[in-house]
């Protein structure tokens, strides 16, 4: 495919920009312990003072948008950092995550956001516009976490989704060796629903699934990419409990469906591991990185 970016893409990429945003949010103990019983684990957090587990102020400092806000897929129809593109689709295309400190129960914290990159860019369905968002949080001025998240939003002509893998896509795709660290996850809908309810987040591709197929073209509800990112980071918190992690990184890959159970695996390297998600003996829906600091994490050593 060749040419040029369609106008109102290239109009958001030249002139679109936002001025940044803060928040602040004490945060409480029963949004982890949600999450826990989500991934059907001991609790993660039990009062004040506990770390959150990586990643899991997802959780906290959400938008909260009126219900006259939204839009036909649930999503606001208008906010600080959604592009003016008319009937937009949105996925999330990946993240980067720098952790100094954990953030506990009890912190109040303060997010700053801002827009970082507006980019175009062809992809096999159609033109893309690659938006990535900042967000830096800060517990009494000091920077506890840097994320860096990428949105890929398309138009509805080009929203075509990545089948369903299939025996046959499975069989011909190459396979991958056992890892070390595994565990497997059935995203059923009534787990879907229970995570779109705790990140407040309204998309009906995950929970509407006549809307999933009739409209968007997916062969079923499709598993939220943070939940799929969360499942990443369980690896290092089961079967590295004693590591800090340092950073992570994520790219979304294709989606995956539900009912279907997935596979999480990591292969440990000493200073980190490769981490991946996905139907077995198919390629990956996600991939991330993680890296450890060294030495035991603060928790545990004050534990011993």
């Amino acid at each position: 495919m060749t040419g040029t970016a369609p106008e109102a893409f290239a109009r958001i990429e030249a002139g679109w920009r936002t001025e940044p945003v803060e928040t602040t949010e004490f945060v409480t103990a029963a949004p982890s312990q949600a999450l826990s019983g989500i991934f059907d684990q001991p609790v993660a957090v039990a009062g004040v003072g506990d770390a959150l587990p990586p990643v899991w102020h997802w959780l906290h400092l959400l938008d909260r948008p009126a219900q006259a806000e939204l839009g036909e897929d649930g999503h606001p129809r208008d906010g600080l950092f959604l592009p003016p593109l008319p009937d937009r689709r949105r996925m999330f295309g990946g993240g980067r995550f720098e952790f100094h400190e954990p953030i506990r129960v009890g912190d109040l914290v303060t997010r700053r956001s801002e827009v970082t990159s507006v980019r175009t860019r062809q992809g096999g369905s159609g033109w893309l516009l690659l938006v990535t968002l900042r967000h830096r949080f800060f517990v009494e001025g000091v920077l506890r976490t840097i994320e860096e998240q990428d949105i890929v939003y398309k138009q509805p002509a080009a929203a075509a989704a990545t089948p369903r893998a299939t025996a046959e896509s499975r069989a011909a795709a190459q396979p991958a060796p056992p890892a070390p660290w595994t565990y497997s996850l059935c995203p059923d809908p009534t787990l879907l629903f229970r995570f779109s309810a705790l990140t407040y987040n309204a998309h009906r591709i995950h929970y509407d699934r006549d809307y999933a197929t009739g409209v968007e073209g997916y062969p079923d509800l499709v598993v939220h990419g943070p939940l799929l990112a969360l499942a990443l980071l369980e690896l290092p918190r089961r079967f590295a409990p004693a590591r800090t992690v340092a950073s992570f990184t994520f790219r979304s890959r294709a989606p995956l469906f539900a009912p279907d159970t997935f596979v999480v695996s990591g292969v440990p390297d000493g200073k980190g591991a490769q981490l991946s998600a996905g139907q077995p003996g198919a390629a990956p829906g996600i991939t991330g990185t993680v890296t450890f600091r060294q030495g035991l994490s603060r928790d545990s050593e004050e534990a011993t």
